[in-house]
């Protein structure tokens, strides 16, 4: 319902123009237009204390005041208006319109839909109605319930730019891709420079890989919407994909700037930075990701990995204990939080938590053997039979590295350098244990 006051004042004036009304009044409306066009909702409310006697029990005057004064959130004033409208005129769309409004700034969402279903009941296809019954589902994530809507709106009012908007969008999430360019077309047809319609199309554009074609779009709709923190995200990732990662950094910072409280920004760049090896960066951006959502817990692997790479084992140990929260199963990050009790020399906590880990645990297991191996800081010939003969290459790989862990520990680093370079040099390998090896191998001399 955001075109409310829009439709208001074009009411007011109709009426102005063709009715025989007095000088006084004319020179009000005229006074109104000029500060609902340049002025605040303040100074437009101000005006209403000196409203002419004529127009004092106008219904589109009153709705526009009431509507007014939602604006400056005095939402029992607004109330009081819109019940004595409804009252007078229980059938008026725009009265029912008023009064879901207000429904809607209390809170009151029975209310709301009572209002709109008596608005749809006399105008089926009444636009304002069903925008905001397609906003409802588009964020219960209802997207072919909201596209029906916005449809519905497009009928009745086929240019209007908040329903092309939004079934476009909706489009897009159903993947209904010749439907979202349509949409998006026309909206630029009505508004070359619209930011949103151009945003979409860049998309399309990436999906295609014609990122120079979506840089355009998304430039084009910084000219219109500078400080959207989200256009920069767009450019970034579109640069990143085009290989220029000094544009991607750019872009990301900018974005950050915009919006520095959000926290996907610091994940591009660290993403970034981890990609080409820039790990001081890299550790940095992952700990304010953190630091701006700590839910966030994709970033809690990466920051265990660098700090342990610095030897800051309680902060390693901290980030893997909560990397384990959101995956209990996966046992490289119960072992990294065994390792790092005994890089802390302290072997008791170490055995305490391999036993809460140990727990339920398969005991035929290698996984169970290599926690035990940690725990009795022994067995460590029955670990390396069942590694040597594991089938499956990633398994063999991780459980390769917890071998040269385990023998660092031990103090052994001829041993210790043997597993890590054996996983260091395995090709493709992706878990974050390959890294570490690779990290650990570096630069060292046979």
């Amino acid at each position: 319902m955001k075109k409310f006051f829009a439709v208001f004042v074009a009411v007011v004036f109709i009426g102005i123009l063709f009715a025989q009304n007095s000088p006084e009044e004319r020179k009000f409306v005229q006074s109104l237009s000029h500060v609902l066009e340049n002025g605040t909702v303040d100074d437009a409310l101000a005006l209403f204390e000196k409203i002419p006697a004529g127009l004092e029990s106008d219904v589109d005057m009153l709705s526009l005041k009431a509507s007014l004064l939602l604006s400056a959130e005095k939402v029992a004033e607004a109330e009081k208006i819109a019940a004595d409208l409804l009252a007078r005129e229980p059938k008026n769309i725009d009265v029912l319109g008023l009064n879901a409004m207000v429904a809607k700034q209390k809170g009151n969402n029975v209310k709301k839909q009572q209002f709109l279903k008596q608005i749809l009941a006399v105008e089926p296809y009444n636009a304002d109605a069903n925008i905001e019954l397609a906003s409802e589902q588009a964020l219960k994530r209802n997207y072919r319930n909201a596209r029906d809507y916005y449809k519905k709106a497009l009928i009745s009012e086929p240019y209007n730019e908040e329903a092309l908007f939004g079934h476009g969008k909706m489009s897009y999430y159903l993947e209904k891709d010749d439907d979202a360019k349509d949409s998006f077309n026309k909206l630029l047809e009505l508004n070359p420079e619209n930011p949103q319609a151009l945003s979409y199309l860049a998309k399309f554009e990436a999906e295609a890989r014609q990122y120079r074609k979506a840089i355009d779009y998304v430039n084009r709709a910084i000219k219109s919407d500078p400080k959207n923190a989200d256009h920069y995200f767009d450019l970034g990732t579109y640069s990143r994909y085009m290989g220029k990662y000094a544009d991607a950094e750019k872009y990301w910072k900018k974005a950050i700037e915009l919006d520095p409280d959000y926290f996907l920004g610091y994940a591009y760049l660290a993403g970034l930075y981890d990609e080409k090896n820039n790990r001081d960066e890299a550790y940095k951006y992952y700990k304010k990701v953190i630091e701006k959502n700590p839910k966030y817990y994709y970033a809690y692997e990466s920051i265990g990995m660098f700090a342990w790479d610095k030897g800051n084992w309680a902060e390693a140990r901290q980030a893997f204990m909560e990397a384990r929260k959101a995956n209990p199963e996966n046992i490289s990050y119960a072992l990294m939080v065994v390792a790092s009790w005994e890089k802390d020399k302290k072997h008791q906590e170490a055995r305490k938590y391999a036993e809460s880990v140990m727990k339920g645990m398969d005991r035929n297991s290698t996984e169970y053997q290599i926690i035990r191996m940690f725990h009795d800081l022994a067995g460590d010939s029955t670990v390396t039979n069942k590694v040597q003969n594991e089938q499956n290459r990633t398994k063999r790989g991780k459980f390769t590295y917890y071998l040269g862990l385990y023998w660092e520990i031990k103090g052994n680093d001829s041993l210790s350098y043997k597993y890590y370079g054996e996983v260091a040099n395995m090709e493709g390998a992706s878990f974050f244990e390959a890294r570490l090896a690779q990290w650990k191998t570096e630069g060292r001399k046979e």
